[in-house]
């Protein structure tokens, strides 16, 4: 259970103000379907998900409990980092001709299978003894943040505070990072 809460706090907090919402936002503008955009986003986070938890599994036995834990603590540490630097807007996907729901599922797939959450969701697959629970939370994380990105539309999604919230969420991932680190390498 620890690892399904983990990665949806982390999905969740980790989405704001990242690509992948975005292009959700973009998409159910375009196509005037938020509903059959936030199925492709279900989708596409889904299958990212569980690509990155088996990728986990697979790790696991191959590490000590302090190498998991700097694992974990280096995924955070880099999630972190990552929110200091400003967000490039994501491809349109303008031509793309597949239609609303291809476009999404590819569209949304790719941008998330390269984002840097995937790197937490192995790190706490790999913590974890249950770890189809990471990819379950990090589904459910990611589409929290993806639903109201779909739901408000690329203009209403911007005009929120995302970098200010995703410069707060970064010192948090940063925080939670060291504080394992340092765990794991028994300074503290």
């Amino acid at each position: 259970m620890d690892a399904l809460m983990a990665a949806l706090v982390a999905a969740a907090l980790g989405g704001v103000g990242d690509r992948p919402p975005w292009l959700a936002a973009i998409l159910a503008d375009r196509y005037r379907a938020p509903g059959l955009v936030l199925a492709a986003a279900a989708l596409a986070l889904a299958a990212t998900s569980g690509i990155a938890a088996g990728a986990g599994a697979l790790l696991a036995p191959q590490l000590t409990p302090e190498a998991r834990q700097l694992l974990l603590a280096l995924a955070l540490i880099l999630q972190g980092a990552g929110a200091a630097w400003r967000v490039k807007p994501p491809d349109r996907l303008a031509g793309w001709r597949l239609g609303a729901m291809a476009t999404s599922l590819a569209g949304l797939f790719i941008l998330c299978f390269g984002d840097g959450l995937q790197f937490v969701v192995v790190a706490l697959a790999a913590h974890s003894p249950v770890p189809a629970l990471a990819a379950v939370g990090a589904t459910l994380g990611g589409f929290a943040v993806f639903a109201p990105a779909a739901m408000l539309g690329e203009r209403a999604w911007l005009r929120l505070p995302l970098v200010a919230a995703r410069r707060v969420i970064g010192a948090v991932f940063l925080l939670a990072g060291l504080v394992l680190a340092l765990g794991a390498l028994r300074l503290i």
